[in-house]
């Protein structure tokens, strides 16, 4: 049997990873990317793992003057579904 500190861990440890990987798919938005380079093959993975979840909130938010506040939202709702899932671990 797994215990249950090592399952917290790695959950903790994906979300957290996962929430990086939001942050520096927003950076890369802000600066224009050439084709053909390393920048724009980080930027496609980035845009196919964060993508469709960030997609989810943008159909609910539209952007407000210009500005994409769904990565926002999306960070909150991931780290209120972290919290909720521990809290009925646990």
């Amino acid at each position: 049997m797994i215990p249950i500190y090592t399952v917290y861990q790695v959950i903790t440890t994906l979300v957290d990873f996962y929430q990086i990987l939001i942050v520096v798919y927003c950076l890369f938005s802000w600066f224009p990317i050439r084709q053909g380079g390393f920048a724009y093959d980080v930027a496609v993975v980035l845009d196919r793992l964060c993508g469709p979840y960030l997609n989810l909130f943008r159909r609910i938010i539209p952007p407000f003057g210009g500005i994409d506040f769904s990565p926002v939202i999306a960070l909150i709702a991931l780290n209120l579904a972290e919290r909720l899932l521990f809290n009925i671990i646990l």
